[in-house]
């Protein structure tokens, strides 16, 4: 009996130590599929990351990636994505030749995890450039997502750096084969609203001022009436001493 308690004993650390070891392994993975399992329940809510490049122009969306959305009040999102296959890249690499365009797009969702029942997903968000210069960036590009202010996408936009097409020659399996992607949230700011309060005070201020001094509230003529006569004075006296402006004419 003792033999087969210690028997279970051991068989029970050992699974511990190897769900320690897996559980750590799938949180490492940033090759997680979308919507796995592991992945919601360790980093959050995950929402895809799509792309399409076609030489025909018609829009064909798979997933690229994935968007792990956390759960509180600040907008956190990480991003997993995937590598690109060899078809791909070749695929790629045509697109740019023919100067198509590289397309991802988003699902219109909130950005905080635990917000997702608040409201139904809506379409998606789509941005677009050049494949000519996701090739020759060698797929380094900053992806922004911009929310309202209740943390709703309502947009999303992709640059690619250098963002300019040379025609200059990429290796295949060096350069196309992993992304290599800046993400960033651009939520609004609220602007400082007006500062009526204090605008009110100072006119307290001053209509409290202008009792204690009601001499301040005099008219300009009754502040200095007394130089405006003395001056009145002054000219008609002036004017009074001036000769006629005729005079007399001389004798012969």
């Amino acid at each position: 009996v003792k033999m087969a308690r210690l028997l279970q004993f051991k068989i029970a650390v050992v699974s511990t130590v190897l769900f320690v070891v897996c559980t750590n392994l799938v949180c490492c993975n940033n090759g997680r599929r979308v919507g796995d399992a592991m992945d919601t329940e360790f980093s959050g809510f995950s929402v895809p990351l799509e792309h399409s490049f076609e030489v025909d122009d018609v829009a064909k969306f798979k997933v690229r990636g994935a968007l792990v959305l956390k759960a509180g009040r600040e907008h956190s999102v990480s991003l997993t994505q995937n590598q690109l296959s060899e078809e791909d890249r070749a695929k790629l690499k045509e697109v740019a030749a023919v100067d198509g365009l590289y397309r991802i797009r988003v699902p219109r969702v909130f950005l905080q995890a635990d917000r997702q029942t608040e409201r139904q997903m809506d379409g998606y968000l789509t941005a677009f450039v050049r494949a000519c210069a996701m090739v020759e960036s060698h797929l380094s590009d900053v992806i922004a997502l911009y929310s309202d202010v209740s943390g709703y996408l309502i947009g999303v936009s992709i640059v690619t750096l250098p963002g300019a097409c040379r025609g200059t020659e990429v290796e295949d399996e060096v350069d196309l084969e992993v992304f290599n992607t800046t993400l960033s949230i651009m939520a609004p700011v609220n602007a400082p609203g007006p500062e009526t309060a204090l605008f009110l005070e100072r006119m307290e201020q001053e209509t409290e001022k202008k009792g204690k001094n009601p001499q301040e509230q005099k008219s300009f003529f009754a502040k200095y009436w007394y130089l405006i006569l003395g001056g009145a004075i002054f000219l008609m006296a002036t004017n009074s001493a001036q000769p006629p402006a005729g005079g007399e004419g001389e004798q012969s």
